[in-house]
């Protein structure tokens, strides 16, 4: 997994998946991992998923790369205090699944709670080799 910086500002988590080193056939058997992880978390709250590529593809003017063969995002929350108001700019988290032909992209926006960064980052490890 490696941590970097996207469009100079924005902190993510990527783990990038050869189709080999999973069990895994498809986007949509690694969101049902993970709505399962969000499932038995004892805080953890599941709110969606969205289907991204099928959003992109129905735009009349949409773009996506024609590596990817899906792109869904599973929408959820860690959130167990409110302390201000702020603390809504950064929930709930998302975590986003493309694929491509060969691979996997996981990926998510680093969580201001280290617990959820956490878990986010062992769900996503827990793919390989499975």
């Amino acid at each position: 997994m490696k941590q970097k910086i996207f469009k100079e500002k924005y902190p993510i988590f990527e783990l990038i998946i050869p189709k080999s080193e999973t069990t895994f056939a498809d986007a949509d058997e690694i969101i049902a991992h993970f709505k399962a992880k969000i499932d038995a978390h004892p805080v953890a709250v599941y709110i969606a998923t969205f289907d991204h590529y099928a959003h992109t593809s129905s735009l009349k003017e949409g773009e996506i790369n024609p590596e990817i063969i899906a792109a869904k995002n599973i929408v959820f929350c860690f959130g167990k205090e409110l302390p201000t108001p702020e603390v809504m700019a950064v929930r709930p988290r998302s975590i986003g699944v493309s694929e491509m032909k060969d691979r996997f992209v996981v990926i998510f926006m680093e969580a201001p709670n280290p617990v959820a960064n956490d878990a986010m980052e062992s769900w996503a490890k827990a793919l390989k080799n499975r």
